[in-house]
């Protein structure tokens, strides 16, 4: 009944003769809109912080990532869009405080508290062109039509105007053909997957125009196809893990399902990290069955036969150890510094972790009940054919269009940050004749359970 009394005096702010918590904000307010469709209402980059969300982090957020709107949903909810509804709803419902930030507003419950922020930064127009990224010269698709929804013609066109417009309309492609601009998405019939050599493309813009090919450029906002995400309406009847070694994609393997599958994945653990990159599964308890799988790293019997079934994703422990000593020492996007490689600790981590590498594989190819090995080599190889199994798998029936939004947007933010500071061959000779070993014992053991064993390129050469 308190929190009813502070959210009620939130929202009434203004009528007391103090200014409405909006006209402290950078960005221009433009009302209070419903979020509780099928559908968000702003389809765009989405973070959440539970302790420190506020109304300028939000649009700072959503700013330099070249949307127009941030919208703040239950105080700690942050969404970017180009697009609103007409109707808003009434200025009282969104009455919840910001978590890191007294006296102003950040929504309610399926609440969007919307900004106008495309006109923060002065040079926002200019930064779309250079943050447009250019993805190959391509034939056109038979339909033009039908496979780009929006176009712009006119005279000296250039990859600035052409990205900022497809950017408003939220189409992540932006296409050049001589003095023609066309918005689109990654199709069945325009996948993006057999480049040209880029000098076809590099001719004078009227014969380019008269010539059966076009530039095609990535535009900053995010393929909306795929980011709906929400728990699943009924409890899942089967429990599924989604195992893997520290260190061997399991994140990104759970951006991939989220996006793919529109479920979220819950954690065994709880990452507050995770949970403020749009992780919301991630605060959900992990027995909730509310979540499409749940990530583990554990192993042993007890804690593999409490789940149905598993896909099981495995990593070249060369890559793993790196990738979970760079994570231990500088979180998930950061390096270790030079100082950790040098140290002990380096060959007391890779000692202790070298073996439950294999014993992790091993314990779940033992008790796993239903299992479908992945390999994180071959996902990224090809994302689409495995995304699809991954997802079949789960027992969810994805679109090709969906998958296909999902590998246009694959790294989602999840890639490393900053300059590699070790040397790119941490591992000793000793080192080597230990994780050898162990790749022979798991490959053997996959071989032994009808599985194809491991890639070749695990063993160095």
């Amino acid at each position: 009944m308190a929190e009813q009394g502070r959210c009620c005096d939130l929202a009434a702010l203004g009528e007391q003769g103090g200014a409405p918590p909006w006209e402290k904000s950078l960005g221009t307010y433009i009302g209070c809109f419903s979020d509780d469709g099928h559908e968000r209402t702003l389809k765009g980059a989405v973070f959440y912080d539970l302790r420190k969300m506020t109304v300028s982090h939000c649009q700072d957020a959503c700013a330099e990532r070249s949307y127009v709107y941030a919208g703040l949903e239950a105080g700690a909810e942050c969404y970017c869009g180009n697009r609103l509804p007409a109707m808003s709803v009434g200025l009282e419902e969104c009455n919840h405080e910001c978590k890191g930030e007294k006296g102003s507003v950040c929504g309610a419950v399926d609440r969007l508290s919307v900004y106008r922020v495309d006109e923060l930064q002065p040079g926002s127009r200019k930064r779309e062109w250079r943050t447009a990224t250019y993805r190959g010269c391509f034939r056109l698709p038979e339909n033009i039509t039908h496979a780009f929804p929006s176009s712009l013609i006119q005279a000296n066109v250039t990859v600035e105007t052409c990205s900022g417009f497809c950017s408003q309309k939220e189409f992540p492609l932006a296409i050049l053909r001589g003095w023609e601009c066309y918005c689109a998405y990654p199709t069945p019939q325009f996948n993006l997957r057999d480049a040209m050599d880029s000098s076809v493309c590099g001719q004078d813009p009227e014969a380019q125009r008269l010539a059966e090919y076009c530039e095609v450029y990535q535009t900053p906002v995010q393929d909306t196809r795929c980011t709906d995400r929400r728990f699943l309406p009924n409890k899942s009847k089967v429990f599924v893990a989604l195992s893997s070694f520290p260190g061997a994609g399991n994140t990104w393997a759970r951006h991939l399902i989220e996006h793919a599958t529109g479920f979220y994945t819950g954690s065994y653990y709880f990452d507050g990290t995770l949970y403020n990159k749009g992780f919301k599964g991630e605060k959900d308890h992990w027995r909730s069955r509310r979540t499409i799988c749940v990530k583990t790293h554990e192993s042993g019997r007890r804690e593999i036969e409490m789940f149905d079934s598993a896909i099981l994703l495995i990593r070249n422990p060369y890559r793993s150890l790196v990738a979970e000593f760079n994570r231990k020492c500088a979180g998930h996007l950061g390096y270790a510094a030079d100082r950790n490689w040098k140290s002990k600790e380096w060959p007391d981590f890779v000692n202790s972790y070298a073996s439950w590498w294999s014993s992790h594989v091993l314990d779940w190819l033992k008790y796993g009940k239903r299992l479908l090995v992945v390999h994180y080599e071959e996902l990224r190889r090809s994302l689409v054919p495995t995304l699809r199994e991954m997802v079949a798998f789960l027992n969810v029936s994805v679109s090709e269009e969906r998958l296909l939004c999902v590998e246009n947007n694959k790294e989602g933010s999840f890639r490393r940050r900053g300059r590699r500071s070790h040397d790119p061959e941490p591992f000793t000779p000793e080192m080597k004749d230990l994780i050898n070993g162990y790749i022979q014992t798991v490959d053997q053991a996959l071989r032994d359970h009808n599985w194809t064993g491991l890639p070749r390129e695990y063993v160095p050469r």
